[in-house]
């Protein structure tokens, strides 16, 4: 059993110091105490966070139309309606695709999450893994617990909350007919059974922004050292021949001005001569592929889909921008996958939805 840190609903309010607390050790003890009284007995020992129902919310996706994972970015767009606050300011972090074909979100407050990490961090409390206590309900099966005064509702593909004696009254018309129904007031060990039997599709809510980051590791540090030596070395040098480098950039820049003058549609330069032969000895096979390429792209991936296409745009940087109208996010995540197929490098840039109706511009690398 991991050493698990549960703060309680009581602190919810104003989260501080003194947030109660519940502590289990890896035997499987329970220590109730205030969150700088944990710190202290923890003595920098990294643990599992364990989150209050009542600061997140869960969502599911539709089933989803491919096999391929989807980008976090699409499953944001396909569960936005679902959500009660702007994307902007709330932090999805999204579990394993579960048996129909769906993916749970949990979804937290970027700035809650931000004050609980800002909390922990300034008692030193390391947290390797933040979990949220319905969603540690083993998902094999409705269950119901009544845990630290109030009932958690989760498991098999329910939605997970908390709710008072009085409020699941109401909800027992809407839930399974085959719950489980545990209470810690009766048998308390086999309810922390969970904490040692964690479900593999639990989801951890560090990830993106709040993933944990990597420490520098030892051989990082003298890797520096030797790094800082050879910069000084290089220093020394450089002095000595500052003058034929300073020479070096006013030709090049007079060179690079020339150029542009010549090529206005090329601002950006990589290798100037290889450039140069190109647009000099083949520019009119260069358009043909670029034209052949969004034939190709026309016929194989757009085509063969129900989206409207609204705007075309050709640029030397960015390649071949399409901008598209679609029903529905699952016709633009079918659009990509359909790309990918083709060996196309086809990509969604942005996806907004607008009476009932989805606006997104589909990118193209230029292959030319």
């Amino acid at each position: 059993m991991n050493t698990w840190l549960y703060l309680t609903p009581e602190g919810l309010n104003l989260p501080s110091k003194t947030w109660p607390c519940c502590l289990w050790s890896a035997a499987g003890q329970r220590q109730l105490m205030s969150l700088d009284l944990a710190a202290q007995a923890l003595n920098g020992q990294a643990i599992d966070l364990l989150l209050p129902m009542e600061v997140c919310s869960w969502v599911r996706s539709e089933p989803w139309p491919t096999k391929c994972k989807p980008e976090d970015q699409a499953i944001a767009f396909a569960v936005e309606e679902q959500l009660s606050e702007a994307l902007e300011t709330l932090h999805l972090s999204i579990g394993p695709c579960d048996g129909e074909g769906c993916y749970p979100v949990m979804v937290i407050s970027r700035e809650r999450l931000a004050a609980v990490l800002a909390v922990l961090d300034e008692v030193g409390v390391r947290a390797k893994g933040v979990f949220v206590d319905a969603d540690l309900l083993a998902n094999v099966q409705p269950r119901g617990v009544w845990w630290f005064g109030r009932w958690l509702l989760g498991g098999e593909r329910i939605p997970r909350m908390a709710v008072s004696a009085d409020n699941l009254q109401a909800l027992m018309p809407l839930l399974p007919e085959n719950m489980q129904w545990l209470d810690e007031r009766q048998d308390r060990v086999a309810i922390d059974q969970w904490l040692t039997d964690r479900p593999t599709q639990s989801i951890n809510l560090l990830q993106g922004a709040f993933a944990p980051r990597a420490k520098p590791l030892p051989w990082r540090i003298s890797g520096l050292s030797l790094l800082m030596l050879a910069v000084l070395t290089w220093s020394a040098g450089a002095i000595r021949i500052g003058f034929l480098d300073g020479e070096t950039q006013r030709l090049t820049a007079q060179n690079e001005q020339r150029f542009k003058a010549l090529y206005p549609d090329q601002d950006r330069i990589v290798d100037m001569a290889a450039q140069l032969r190109v647009l000099q000895n083949q520019p009119a096979e260069a358009q043909g592929t670029r034209i052949a390429g969004l034939v190709s792209l026309i016929e194989r991936v757009v085509g063969a889909s129900e989206v409207e296409v609204q705007r075309i745009e050709f640029s030397e940087t960015a390649g071949w921008r399409i901008q598209l109208t679609a029903n529905s996010f699952t016709e633009l995540e079918q659009l990509r996958a359909r790309g990918r197929q083709q060996g196309m490098p086809v990509r969604l840039d942005s996806a907004t939805k607008a009476a009932e109706k989805v606006h997104a511009t589909l990118s193209v690398e230029d292959e030319a």
